[in-house]
């Protein structure tokens, strides 16, 4: 059993597994870092080590949220050193504050330099953990985003802006009274906003017209005519 200090300690440690740096290390025996966009994300690994080992790495980094939201945050035991003035439980902050520790593990990886991904797979994660539904809209913006753009950073970004606005219409729109909306809708926009601060190179690159698409899916290639 752990305290809070001990918990986000090991969390952080957990969402800095560089999964894309282990796997292009094992794979072909290169720094991810060194090749392509030069991310240490999923993205640049399908880039340039193919469709599935880009899957495998998304979906590790996916699990590494969910592990230090769902499994991580159940070590803790002592008492808060603070006073919980949210609305939540107890163990639902403790997942909160877990699951950002392992959000700036993936971002700034201890493993690594500290150069790690951009935080939106292991975000994903840690978001399922807490807000399931919510995200489950926010995942639909960035297919959408991506199948129409097809820039995998474009439907990143929009997936990070579309998570607090999906709960801000669920509040104040449908009124579906989102529990511990007032704590949430402040940690929502904290997320978002240093998912877009980790892609500020990807929206320069956006606004002067020079982000590489993702086009080597076969999804997007045409096939070649019957002999």
């Amino acid at each position: 059993m752990l305290s809070l200090l001990y918990v986000l300690i090991l969390s952080y440690l957990v969402g800095s597994i560089p999964t894309s740096f282990l796997v292009s290390k094992l794979a072909k025996g290169i720094d991810i870092r060194q090749h392509g966009s030069g991310n240490a994300g999923g993205t640049n690994v399908i880039r340039v080590l193919g469709l599935k080992t880009g899957i495998f790495v998304i979906i590790f980094d996916i699990f590494k949220g969910l592990v230090a939201t769902i499994f991580v945050a159940k070590l803790m035991y002592s008492p808060f050193p603070f006073t919980n003035r949210t609305p939540f439980e107890d163990f639902t902050l403790v997942q909160i504050l877990a699951g950002s520790a392992a959000i700036v593990g993936h971002i700034w990886t201890v493993f690594a330099g500290f150069k790690g991904g951009k935080g939106i797979a292991t975000a994903t994660g840690m978001l399922i953990g807490v807000a399931p539904w919510d995200i489950l809209v926010a995942v639909g913006v960035f297919i959408i985003v991506f199948m129409i753009s097809r820039y995998v950073s474009l439907g990143s970004i929009s997936a990070a802006v579309a998570f607090p606005l999906t709960l801000i219409v669920r509040e104040n729109v449908f009124k579906s009274e989102v529990e511990g909306y007032g704590t949430l809708i402040f940690f929502s926009i904290g997320i978002a906003l240093l998912l877009i601060f980790t892609h500020r190179t990807n929206i320069k690159r956006l606004l002067e017209g020079r982000e590489n698409r993702l086009t080597n899916l076969h999804l997007f290639r045409k096939k070649s005519p019957t002999p």
